[in-house]
């Protein structure tokens, strides 16, 4: 027994995984695929994507917005959640990352649900805004670069109905984030929002120690 939360070695990680990962195959084909990628810590780990789509599940949530897609796990997790008139938003700005998210996107038959915004996403969040889009969202996810997490938090706030969700990835930073002596721009960054969000009078929080931290804002 543990007032606290407990460390996770790999047997006990693997353990999670045998107990209670449901991963879709395609899910499981997409990250073996991605596993091969330079880039492959952009990748959420699998186990978060589940409770990301389990989340979305208990809000009801029929509309979402991603900030940062790569290679389309997270919303293709959202996706396969969502009820059939469910649709994302999805904003990045690679087309070569999110040509990967595309081909299993269609395979898995979730193609028509998810927009992806091939622009800077502020662009995207704020034409949604200025289009009267204010708080008719339900979920939203922000992955991206860590110093314009404050920036995409505050639009998606405005965009999300009361009593919706945005989830915050990366938000323990590799344990970063409480080294008082690492000062790099991403982990001052994430440092600053994660007290920003403590903070903030408009939000119900939790920081979830899943994947490389999860931080849970719900729109009072």
């Amino acid at each position: 027994m543990s007032n606290r939360t407990i460390p996770l070695d790999d047997r006990l990680y693997d353990y999670l995984l045998r107990a209670s990962l449901r991963e879709h195959s395609l899910l499981a084909r997409l990250r073996a695929e991605t596993a091969a990628h330079p880039r492959v810590s952009m990748q959420i780990a699998p186990e978060q994507g589940q409770f990301m789509a389990l989340l979305a599940r208990l809000t009801g949530a029929q509309r979402c917005i991603e900030v940062g897609v790569f290679t389309g796990y997270s919303s293709l997790a959202l996706a396969l959640a969502l009820p059939p008139e469910g649709r994302i938003v999805a904003c990045d700005i690679s087309a070569e990352y999110t040509a990967v998210a595309r081909r299993y996107w269609a395979e898995a038959g979730v193609a028509e649900k998810i927009d992806l915004r091939l622009a800077p996403a502020l662009e995207t969040l704020d034409g949604l805004l200025a289009a009267g889009e204010a708080a008719r969202y339900d979920f939203a996810f922000i992955d991206a670069d860590k110093e314009a997490y404050a920036d995409y938090y505050e639009r998606l706030l405005e965009l999300l109905r009361p009593g919706g969700l945005v989830a915050v990835d990366n938000t323990l930073w590799d344990g970063a984030v409480a080294d008082p002596s690492d000062n790099e721009p991403d982990t001052v960054a994430i440092r600053a929002f994660n007290a920003r969000l403590h903070g903030d009078e408009r939000i119900d929080l939790s920081l979830v120690p899943i994947g490389d931290g999860l931080t849970l804002a719900r729109k009072r």
